[in-house]
C-alpha cells in the first residue's frame, strides 16, 4: 500500500461522511458484547459477529439501532470466514472503519500438558483468525481506520498455566506492531488492548476457585477486578478522535495486577507454606 503524503493525512473524523462501520467478533456476550453497545452508542454500525445465532439476535434488540446493526452467525475459525465476514460488512455497508478481533477461549493448561489438538485449537481461534481477518478487511478501511486486537495479561507476563493461550495472545501482540509498522503510514493503525481477569462469561465459575481468587483478587492493587465496560471503554477509546494518534501499543487493563508486586494484608498474613523438596 502507497505511503500517504504529508499534505494527504486524513484525520479519522474526516474520512468518510458516512456512518463509520465497526466489526466485532465475538459479540454475542462479554467484552465483544460491551464493545457493539460502545459503538453502537457512538452512533456506528455494528456488525456482530459470533457462532450463536440467537445470542446475536439478543444484542441486536439490546442495541435497538435499526439498519445499523447486521449480525453475522459465523465461525471465525472456518476456511471461508474471513472471506465471509468481510464481503457481509462490505456488501451491507460498503467499508470497514474498526476491526476489533476479540474471539477467543479461555481455560488454558501449561506446556506440559497440552496436546496438538489444544494447540492448534488456541493458536487457531486467537491468531490465525484474527491474522486472516485482518488480511481480508485491510483493502476495505480507509484511512483513518483502526485495527484493535484483544490480547491478555498473559500475553504480557507469560502466566501460571498460559501455555497456548500465552502463545496466541503473545502473537496477536506481535501482528499488532507489525501492522501498526507496515501500515500506520496509510493511516490504518493497529493497537491490542490486554485484559486482566474480568467478569465475563468466559470466567464464570473460575473466580469461585480460591487459588485462581488469591493470584488475582489478592495481587491486584485497585478495590475490585475488571468489568466488560473497563475493557470495553479503552477499545472504544482508540476508535474515536481521542485516541487517533496512539498506534503500535499494548494497552494493559488490569488494576495494576501485571505491573506491580503488590499483594493484599489478607495474602500477606496468609499462613507461610515451604515447598517440598
Amino acid at each position: 500500500m502507497p505511503r500517504r503524503r504529508k499534505d494527504d493525512r486524513v484525520s479519522q473524523a474526516e474520512t468518510s461522511s458516512a456512518v463509520q462501520v465497526a466489526l466485532v467478533t465475538g459479540a454475542s456476550s462479554g467484552i465483544g458484547w460491551g464493545c457493539a453497545e460502545k459503538f453502537a452508542a457512538m452512533g456506528m454500525s455494528v456488525v456482530g459477529v459470533g457462532r450463536d445465532a440467537e445470542k446475536l439476535d439478543a444484542l441486536g434488540a439490546v442495541l435497538d439501532i435499526g439498519e445499523r446493526y447486521a449480525p453475522l452467525a459465523c465461525d471465525v475459525m472456518g476456511d471461508d470466514a474471513p472471506r465471509r465476514i468481510v464481503e457481509f460488512a462490505v456488501g451491507r455497508y460498503g467499508h470497514i472503519n474498526f476491526l476489533i478481533n476479540n474471539a477467543g477461549i479461555g481455560r488454558p493448561k501449561p506446556l506440559h500438558e497440552t496436546d496438538d489438538e489444544t494447540l492448534d485449537y488456541f493458536l487457531g481461534l486467537m491468531l490465525r483468525a484474527p491474522f486472516r481477518l485482518c488480511r481480508e478487511s485491510l483493502p476495505h478501511m480507509p484511512p483513518g481506520s483502526a485495527m484493535i486486537n484483544v490480547t491478555s495479561t498473559f500475553s504480557v507476563v507469560g502466566g501460571l498455566r498460559g501455555g497456548a493461550y500465552s502463545a496466541a495472545k503473545a502473537g496477536l501482540h506481535g501482528l499488532t506492531t507489525h501492522i501498526a509498522c507496515q501500515y500506520g503510514a496509510t493511516g490504518v493503525r493497529a493497537n491490542s488492548v490486554a485484559p486482566g481477569v474480568t467478569d465475563t462469561p468466559m470466567t464464570a465459575g473460575r473466580l469461585d476457585d480460591e487459588g485462581f481468587r488469591k493470584i488475582n483478587v489478592e495481587m491486584t492493587p485497585h478495590t475490585r477486578l475488571g468489568t466488560v465496560n473497563d475493557i470495553a471503554s479503552t477499545i472504544a477509546f482508540l476508535c474515536s478522535p481521542g485516541g487517533e494518534f496512539i498506534n503500535g501499543q499494548e494497552i494493559v487493563v488490569d488494576g495494576g495486577w501485571s505491573t506491580t508486586k503488590y499483594l493484599s494484608d489478607f495474602g500477606r498474613s496468609a499462613k507461610w507454606v515451604a515447598r517440598e523438596e
